[in-house]
This record gives C-alpha cells, sequence and structure tokens, in this order.
C-alpha cells in the first residue's frame, strides 16, 4: 500500500523516515469495522435514470404503451443491481494511530494505519480516504488473504498551531456502472493539537520575587516570615513574638515586627483582538510568548491566571494550558474594554501581571488597562510586532516615554519604554523574550 500524501498541504512524506521515527508506543488508537456506513446514495446520472425510469412506468401502464414499459425495465434492471451491489460490505477492520497526539508547530505528526481482513475471504483491492483537518490522503489497499494485514506509515506537516483532526478513515462502494455509491466510515476522528512554540526563560520573574514564601509588602505585621525591625510591646501583641534579650536590656517590653508577604501570582492576558495585529505572523508570535511566559511560571510553581479577551486557559497543568493555548484564535467580536475588565476581576491578590499586545494596540488602550490595576501590581506589556523597524509606534506620539534599549541593557532588539505604570517591552521573535524581560527585572 502506497497512500498518497502529497494530498496534505506542502506535505513532503518519506515512508521510511515515519517508521523510523514512529517507532515505540503508540497512543490515539481509532479503529472500528466499517458499522458507520451510510445508505446508498444516487449519482448525478442514477438520478437521471431513476427519474427516467418512474417516468417511463407512469406513461407507459397509463397509456398501456408497451414500448415504454420495456424501457422502464430496461432503466429499472440497473438500478435494482446496483442496490444490492452497494449494499454488500468488505468487512476490513481499520486502525488508525497516531504516535503523540500532541505535537509542536513545525514538527511532524507521524501515525499507522492498518487494514485487517478479519473474514474467511480474500477481499478485493480497494481505496481508502484519510482525512487530517481540511486535506484527504487516498490509500490504496491491495488485495488482502483471510487473516492478512497491510500497514503504512503516514506524517501530517504542522506549520503552524492548531487542533486537526485526524480521521476518520472512509471508503466509498459504487457499483460498475456508477449509479449508486455508498461512503463506509471504518474509523472515529482524533483530534491532534499541534502547540505553539514556546522558548525557555531563565527565571523570568527574579526581579520581582526574593524569597521562597513570596514577595514582601509595604505592610507590617505581627506574625510573618520576613523580619523587619524591633518595637515597643502594645496591648494585644502575642507574648510569643516578644524579644526577651533586647527587652532585658533595655528595660521595656520589645516585640519582633514581620514584613508580611504573600504568595506570589502571576496573571498573563493576552491581546487577540483581530485588529490588534498587523500580520497573522504577529498573531502566531503573540500566542508563543503568552504561552512561554505562562509554562515558565508553571515550572516556578508560582500561581498562575492565563486568559485572553474571550477565554480563560487551564492552569491545572502543562498539558490542558499548552491544549488551550492551540485553540486560542483572534476575535473581533469584543474590544480591549473587555480585557480591561477581565483585569479588573482577575487581578486582586495578584503580584505581577503580564499583558501580551499587538503592534496596532494603542497607549490610549493600554492606559485603560493600567487604571484598573490594583495597587502594588507590577506590570509589563509585551509588544509583538514582527517588524522592529516601527517597534516604538506602540501609541500616540507623547504617550509613551522610551527609556533606554533592550540593546543597551545587555538584549538583542526591541524597545523598552514607560507608559504610567505599565513598562512596555518590544520583541521581534521569540528568541528576544528572555533577554527583553531579564532587562525589564533591572
Amino acid at each position: 500500500m502506497n497512500p498518497e500524501l502529497s494530498s496534505f498541504p506542502t506535505a513532503t512524506v518519506d515512508a521510511r523516515t515515519a517508521r523510523a521515527a514512529a517507532r515505540g508506543r503508540h497512543v490515539g488508537t481509532a479503529s472500528r469495522s466499517g458499522e458507520g456506513a451510510r445508505l446508498g446514495a444516487l449519482s448525478p446520472l442514477g438520478r437521471a435514470v431513476l427519474v427516467m425510469a418512474t417516468l417511463c412506468w407512469i406513461i407507459g401502464l397509463t397509456l398501456h404503451v408497451t414500448e415504454l414499459n420495456v424501457i422502464a425495465l430496461v432503466l429499472t434492471v440497473p438500478l435494482v443491481v446496483a442496490t444490492v451491489f452497494v449494499q454488500g460490505t468488505a468487512g476490513y477492520a481499520v486502525t488508525v494511530e497516531l504516535r503523540s497526539q500532541r505535537v509542536v508547530a513545525g514538527a511532524r505528526a507521524f501515525g499507522r494505519v492498518a487494514i485487517a481482513n478479519p473474514t474467511g475471504r480474500p477481499l478485493l483491492p480497494t481505496c481508502l480516504d484519510l482525512a487530517a483537518g481540511p486535506a484527504t490522503a487516498q490509500l490504496l489497499v491491495p488485495r488482502l488473504a483471510p487473516a492478512e494485514m497491510c500497514e503504512e506509515w503516514f506524517a501530517v506537516p504542522t506549520k503552524r498551531r492548531t487542533v486537526l483532526r485526524v480521521g476518520p478513515v472512509r471508503s466509498a462502494r459504487e457499483d460498475p456502472l456508477s449509479l449508486m455509491s455508498r461512503q463506509i466510515t471504518w474509523t472515529k476522528t482524533q483530534e491532534l493539537y499541534v502547540h505553539p512554540r514556546t522558548v525557555g526563560l531563565d527565571e523570568f520573574a527574579g526581579g520581582f520575587v526574593h524569597d521562597l514564601e513570596g514577595t514582601p509588602s509595604s505592610t507590617l505585621s505581627s506574625s510573618d516570615l520576613s523580619f523587619h525591625a524591633l518595637r515597643d510591646h502594645a496591648p494585644g501583641d502575642d507574648r510569643r513574638h516578644v524579644h526577651w534579650r533586647t527587652t532585658a536590656r533595655t528595660g521595656k517590653l520589645m516585640v519582633r515586627q514581620f514584613e508580611e508577604t504573600r504568595r506570589t501570582r502571576v496573571m498573563v492576558a493576552l491581546d487577540n483582538l483581530v485588529g490588534h495585529y498587523a500580520l497573522d505572523e504577529e498573531f502566531e508570535l503573540a500566542v508563543s510568548v503568552a504561552a512561554s511566559v505562562s509554562l515558565q511560571t508553571l515550572r516556578e510553581d508560582k500561581e498562575l491566571r492565563a486568559f485572553s479577551v474571550d477565554a480563560c486557559q487551564r492552569t491545572g497543568n502543562r498539558r490542558d494550558l499548552m491544549d488551550d493555548y492551540a485553540n486560542v484564535a483572534s476575535t473581533s467580536e469584543l474590544c480591549f474594554r473587555d480585557l480591561g475588565q477581565k483585569v479588573a476581576e482577575l487581578a486582586v491578590g495578584a503580584s505581577t501581571m503580564m499583558i501580551v499586545i499587538g503592534s496596532r494596540t494603542t497607549a490610549g488602550e493600554l492606559s485603560s488597562v493600567a487604571t484598573r490595576l490594583p495597587a502594588g501590581v507590577r506590570a509589563v506589556a509585551i509588544r509583538c510586532s514582527v517588524s522592529t523597524a516601527d517597534a516604538g509606534d506602540a501609541g500616540e506620539a507623547g504617550d509613551i516615554r522610551e527609556v533606554r534599549s533592550v540593546a543597551e541593557a545587555g538584549g538583542i532588539g526591541g524597545r523598552r519604554s514607560v507608559l504610567g505604570r505599565l513598562e512596555v517591552v518590544s520583541v521581534g521573535s521569540l528568541e528576544e523574550l528572555s533577554r527583553a524581560l531579564q532587562a525589564v527585572t533591572r
């Protein structure tokens, strides 16, 4: 069997390479035995023959025209034979296995199609169709003896993040005159998650958090982990916090005072409004940036809230998070105020806010979000612009004040600016993200 997988968009498939890369444990199995068959459907030729046969029968029997009855009989016989022919079943057992149901954009997803003959009679050659997203590949099945099986590896190119539906495998059974056909579904549909590209970040939040338990705040507490100073005893103070050595030296009760710490909570907001991105590649870069920051937050065991204008991403584990980012799509039904409303609702208790925006997001829109942030939240806007030549055009003139370029701070391109309480950094590629965030934390 030699499947014509060139029907996949820009697919270049080497069956031997696919076999070598796909050795090992297989997951994502879908198999059936053709119970999903559709009833026979007439082709355009079959419909014309049926109409002519019906008219001949009606006129011939009504007017007693023998010639028309003979013509009607001649036309009816092929329809009956076609009906009997397409009702038969070949009895294949088809299995589709994906090596992995999750790949990163740019990698190829490998899979295997196995066709077996579980019947006690030989099965004639046939052609099966394997769907993968909008494309379809043809699988040529040779003659199979009883209990014989054939298989073929296939590879699906994944240039961009998406959720592809692989399968089902179908076949169309036709009569020799192509009057009638019947489509048989042999397998179920499987989902192939194409995750966005991400880049590792070296403790990007190191400038925000300085201890293991949380980030110190300016609020003083009588009981916490971060010691601040000693003060005079006041009514109601817990005696466990009395510093006895200082009390003995000064002759009056002295108690320890602490800085109140809070658990680090990172929020990642993705602006997915279609009008805020000049190119599709720019939006894909923004999704990769948001996914990279979110993944690093989970690696550091920090609390994470990730969301876009129209959805919230699951943050329980990395797999669910990346599955949701694979599903993120740009929208034009909402506006940037909706993102600001989400920020106001979810930013309570947050310590760090990362907003990923496009090159056409204006300074006025960013300001509307910045004004909704609670006090004490460190906010950074990451502006994604594929063309770094216009990286400084984030908004109206005078709204964003350039501080210094990331290159001057040891980075590799883009610009760092401030907009009120927001620090704005621009990146033109995913590789610039780590150095840009290091410059922000300085």
